[in-house]
């Protein structure tokens, strides 16, 4: 199951106590303080990993607490300090305070640790506040609290290309005559309910990855369909393409709608580079796609790109015009 939004509670272990204690050694009658230092309390990470496509273990696990650091001991003894708690989430992955929205991480390298709840301080013990003038202090300090805070986790799929179309305009089939990716296909509205990420194997050992966005309707900026809940997973994405379904009784329409949700959810989303495409080719005839080869969309220069995943026919110019404008200096 995908899952791309989860919010945790963490807590960072509180420090131990310092200790009160004094030597009592044989032959030393009046021996000074010997009360060592608690130990300081583990604190909480994250961890990208890159073996991770999913936020789904925090749907069963939501509070994760390090190990309290213990109390400092008689003879100078300091504290065992508490266990560190690591949190793998997958890369694509952004951290914001769940009381101000603020984001605090984005964790797009695999590898990529940070802190998220710091542990706290172990407090002295007495041994540290004698002075000439107080021998036998008979005080230590308290450990400091470890930080506590609720975070939300939002995973946003990192891929090259980003597919965008109506429901039912063949993303799914293209995605999956093009890489190993299966996603379900069939003929009916909102087939995909959650994003497929596919490798596309391209020339000369050459590969870029194409993200499958469910499909997106009018209002979807609002919530409708399914809404908000996938247009976070185009923002990482290089560059767009448009599908169209080529048997629609107005392309213009159908186009500027697609754009004009994207523009109102976030204005950098139609600031990337696009591509627009007419799909299922192989419903119209070959005389009359000669025709639609000469469509023009407002505000996009590159030709359209005509194809069918069903009988192939222009998959191979389409990888092209993907790689091309994947490394286009523009």
């Amino acid at each position: 199951m995908f899952i791309d939004y989860a919010e945790i509670e963490v807590k960072a272990g509180d420090g131990g106590n310092g200790a009160v204690a004094f030597r009592r050694e044989k032959y030393v009658p009046k021996g000074g303080p010997s009360g060592g230092n608690g130990g300081n309390g583990g604190s909480v990470y994250l961890l990208a990993d890159e073996n991770l496509s999913t936020l789904l273990d925090f749907r069963y696990k939501r509070k994760y607490h390090a190990g309290k650091g213990q109390p400092g001991g008689s003879s100078l003894k300091d504290g065992k300090n508490g266990e560190d708690v690591i949190i793998k989430v997958p890369v694509g992955t952004v951290v914001k305070d769940a009381e101000t929205g603020k984001i605090l991480f984005d964790l797009t390298e695999n590898g990529q640790k940070v802190l998220v709840a710091k542990g706290g301080k172990g407090g002295k013990g007495n041994s540290n506040f004698a002075t000439p003038t107080r021998r036998t202090p008979r005080f230590a300090e308290p450990g400091k609290p470890g930080e506590e805070r609720r975070i939300i986790l939002e995973l946003k799929l990192i891929a090259d290309v980003g597919l965008v179309g109506f429901p039912n305009a063949g993303k799914s089939t293209l995605i999956s005559t093009i890489s190993a990716a299966r996603p379900k296909i069939a003929d009916y509205p909102f087939t995909t309910l959650e994003p497929v990420l596919g490798i596309v194997q391209y020339k000369d050992f050459r590969s870029f990855t194409v993200a499958d966005i469910p499909g997106i309707i009018e209002g979807a900026h609002q919530g409708k369909g399914l809404g908000l809940k996938f247009l976070r997973h185009i923002e990482r994405t290089k560059i767009l393409l448009f599908l169209i379904d080529i048997t629609s009784d107005d392309y213009q329409r159908d186009f500027k709608t697609l754009y004009n949700e994207l523009k109102k959810y976030s204005r950098k989303l139609v600031d990337k580079k696009i591509l627009v495409s007419l799909s299922k080719a192989d419903l119209v005839e070959e005389s009359e796609l000669k025709k639609l080869k000469k469509t023009k969309f407002k505000g996009i220069d590159e030709p359209v790109i005509i194809f069918s995943a069903v009988s192939s026919y222009g998959i191979g110019e389409l990888l092209d015009r993907l790689w091309l404008a994947l490394n286009s200096n523009e």
